[in-house]
Order: C-alpha cells, then sequence, then structure tokens
C-alpha cells in the first residue's frame, strides 16, 4: 500500500509565517476549521480551469496573471512553467492574492472568493511525483503549495452585501453585513463580527 505524501515543510522553500506576527494556513487547516466556507471555495475554484494571480514584481508594483490551480492531498497548489515571470515573481517574493473565476455573465452566484497568502515553491521529489499522477500536468513544471492568510467571500443576500472574511491565527469567520445605505465605518464592521468555535 502506497503512504500518502506529508506536504509539510519537508522539501519546502520557507517557514509557517508569511511575515513579522503573521500566521498561515494550509487549506486543509483552513476547511478542518470553517468546513463549509472551505468546501464552497473548493467548489469554486475547481468550478473553473483558469483563475486570476496577483504577485509583486521585483520593483515592488503588481503583476496580475491567469493562472491554472488545482487541488491534491487535500491542499490547493498553483503550478507555472519554469522560467515565468509569475514563478519568478513567487519565488523571490512569495506573497500573492488569487481571485476564483467568477464565471460567465455578472450575476456571481454564491459570491465571489478571494484568497491570499504566500505560495511555497517545493521541490520534495516524493510529493511532486505524486503530483504528476494525480493532475498531470505539462513538464516541467513549477509548483507551489498555498499558505493561507485570508480567504474571502463576498455575495448578495437579499438587500445586503455580505462579506465573509476567514483568517487564521484564531481569529475565527467574521462577518459583515452592509445594507444600500449603510456607511462603511470599522465601527459597524465589529458589531457584526462574530468568531467560530
Amino acid at each position: 500500500m502506497t503512504s500518502t505524501p506529508s506536504t509539510s515543510s519537508s522539501g519546502s522553500r520557507g517557514g509557517r509565517e508569511a511575515g513579522p506576527g503573521t500566521p498561515v494556513a494550509s487549506w486543509r487547516e483552513f476547511e478542518s476549521a470553517e468546513p463549509d466556507f472551505g468546501r464552497y471555495a473548493r467548489e469554486r475554484f475547481a468550478s473553473f480551469r483558469h483563475h486570476v494571480l496577483a504577485t509583486v514584481r521585483a520593483d515592488g508594483s503588481p503583476r496580475v496573471s491567469g493562472i491554472e490551480t488545482s487541488f491534491c492531498l487535500d491542499e490547493l497548489w498553483l503550478g507555472g512553467m519554469p522560467g515565468a515571470r509569475k514563478s519568478a515573481d513567487l519565488q523571490r517574493d512569495p506573497r500573492f492574492a488569487l481571485h476564483a473565476n467568477p464565471g460567465p455573465g455578472t450575476d456571481l452566484d454564491g459570491g465571489d472568493i478571494r484568497v491570499a497568502g504566500r505560495a511555497v515553491c517545493v521541490d520534495d521529489p516524493v510529493i511532486r511525483r505524486h503530483f504528476v499522477e494525480e493532475i498531470s500536468p505539462p513538464v516541467p513544471f513549477d509548483l507551489f503549495r498555498v499558505e493561507i492568510t485570508q480567504v474571502v467571500r463576498i455575495r448578495v443576500a437579499g438587500e445586503e452585501l455580505v462579506i465573509e472574511t476567514w483568517r487564521p491565527g484564531g481569529h475565527g469567520l467574521r462577518v459583515l453585513r452592509r445594507g444600500n445605505d449603510a456607511a462603511a465605518d470599522p465601527a459597524d464592521e465589529e458589531a457584526v463580527t462574530h468568531n467560530t468555535p
């Protein structure tokens, strides 16, 4: 029986913090903490092949690129061709923002999903071989495991705009509801914020 490879820090470049005082979580940890929210976010990324990735250029300005995402070993992965600028960006500065494909039209059925975090370049041959067997990507390829600093879902419920935000580190899921006449006041957000157990 073949064991499932671990996707921990072995074979990866980087630690478990995105920066000083900024905790990160794996996709598996996110889904474990918020199963319903995590399941919906996974379905949104799995529904379409192409999504939008923002990376940081060498001069500090943003770069926006198309990206294919994959789920394997209960983690979210980003792939890129060796030499691609987005891959070079991530190897130099792992910070990223990922916007799920909203689908056709303007209805945004079910809402908008965005993920921010760091992309950890994975060199472990066991993990890469398992990824090839599961996903069959074009080779050669660069492989990055997503480590999350924030997941956001924005949706419309009746007359309200609902903003759901999850961050690792015990913050829980925060929900902000705004009506058409609501002002964007930070005090309003605290009044409707709740933490899940």
